[in-house]
């Protein structure tokens, strides 16, 4: 559970190449994991109050995994949880295609943005919810402010789905309390392509550290489990 009322106790769920790309250098969609590891991620989603992912990775898929595993749906009835939970886009600029089958998938769908990205979608039925937290100057998303205000909002538990810019910045200011990472047989390469942490990264003697918790592997994929260390 949250280790602060402040925020909602928070998981990154992605799967990467064995050289540790989540993508190819064209950022196209990542279709290399196995039904074993969408079946996983689904778990994943189906235990959360709500996703989070960036506006990119939305982009390069179109649509959200919504909870479809009949069991899944029960176990969601028997928590007293919504049939799904919340589905939320970070994005700064605030430009995404509204033809996007996204919004026409039957689940709540809430933005994360800026001043400046609420503009054009405040008072349209697109998002249920507009979230507004900018960093000074407006350069950006304010992360403590945005998981402080998820939290106001009854959201405990938060599953990140990507990417890489979206875990580095939340890396960065200390919101991820665990990682659930898939290793899948395929080498992508390229030195563009996106990795489970992008951004400016961290100097070694201040990088993020972690505890392994579980090792499980099936088939060709491993799965990992860490929780991050205070």
């Amino acid at each position: 559970m949250p280790l602060s009322s402040d925020r909602p106790y928070t998981t990154v769920v992605l799967a990467m190449s064995a050289d540790g790309k989540i993508a190819d250098a064209q950022r196209s969609p990542a279709r290399f994991s196995s039904l074993q590891d969408k079946l996983h991620l689904e778990r994943q989603i189906a235990a959360a109050d709500a996703v989070l992912f960036g506006a990119g990775t939305l982009r390069a898929y179109g649509t959200t995994l919504r909870v479809s595993q009949p069991q899944l749906v029960q176990q969601r009835h028997e928590q007293n949880l919504a049939p799904q939970p919340v589905h939320i886009v970070a994005s700064c600029q605030g430009n995404i295609d509204r033809q996007l089958r996204f919004f026409r998938q039957p689940v709540p769908r809430w933005l994360l943005t800026t001043n400046a990205g609420a503009k054009q979608w405040q008072g349209k039925e697109f998002f249920e919810q507009v979230l507004v937290c900018e960093t000074a100057g407006a350069t950006g998303i304010d992360w403590t402010c945005a998981m402080a205000k998820i939290a106001s909002m009854g959201l405990s538990r938060l599953a990140v789905l990507g990417g890489g810019e979206v875990v580095a910045a939340m890396l960065a200011a200390d919101l991820i309390d665990e990682l659930w990472l898939t290793i899948c047989p395929v080498l992508l390469g390229g030195n563009t392509a996106p990795t489970p942490v992008d951004g400016t990264g961290f100097a070694a003697i201040a990088a993020p550290r972690l505890e392994l918790l579980s090792v499980n592997a099936i088939a060709q994929e491993v799965f990992l489990h860490y929780r991050r260390q205070n």
